[in-house]
């Protein structure tokens, strides 16, 4: 299994991105919380990952903390999760966040995540409550990261589509905030934000 790749980025668009390890180009899949947390194209950077392998296709999850990476496998696990569903998890909240939701019982929180409904937000509570630890109450700071060159508005709704949001719910998302002279990142952060709370 391939755990972890250490290379220059050569593209990305959330949430895909590739990774030159070697003179090999990896396509990876990563988080919009591990995309956001990006430095810029021909960068280095370090990633967690998780190789999924199915008769079609062969796709590897890219994560910037271990303990980002623990939370999708912990997901993976669960009845009815699959790995787009865990993607949109954890790219919608951080472990931590995540963790407070599930000790909370915060069925209603849990739902405002793309693809969560009620049942499966219970299902979550009830089985992952024991496998988390106990949430630390700080949350990550706001990082800044430069723009693209590509509309940011149309990159951070495609995006959020990816994550499973429906056309009409990621674009009001998004153009909410896209006035506010953000970059793709801050504005996928923001809108992912105002969605959960």
């Amino acid at each position: 299994m391939i755990g972890l790749l250490r290379g220059i980025i050569l593209q990305k668009q959330a949430p895909e991105l590739l990774l030159d390890v070697g003179g090999v180009g990896y396509e990876l899949l990563a988080s919009l919380t591990t995309f956001i947390d990006l430095p810029a194209i021909d960068t280095e950077v370090t990633l967690y990952t998780h190789l999924i392998v199915r008769e079609d296709a062969h796709t590897l999850y890219a994560f910037s903390s271990i303990e980002e990476r623990a939370l999708f496998r912990i997901l993976l696990k669960v009845n009815g999760v699959g790995p787009k569903m865990a993607l949109a998890i954890v790219s919608g909240m951080t472990a931590n966040e995540f963790s407070q939701r599930v000790h909370a019982n915060d069925v209603a929180g849990l739902t405002k995540l793309p693809g969560v409904g009620k049942k499966t937000a219970e299902r979550l509570i009830i089985e992952m409550r024991d496998c988390l630890p106990e949430p630390s109450g700080q949350l990550e700071a706001d990082i800044s990261i430069p723009a693209s060159a590509r509309n940011m508005e149309e990159e951070a709704t495609e995006a959020l589509l990816a994550l499973g949001y429906k056309p009409a719910q990621a674009s009001k998302m998004v153009s909410k905030y896209s006035r506010e002279g953000l970059s793709v990142e801050e504005l996928i952060r923001k809108a992912l934000k105002a969605s959960l709370s």
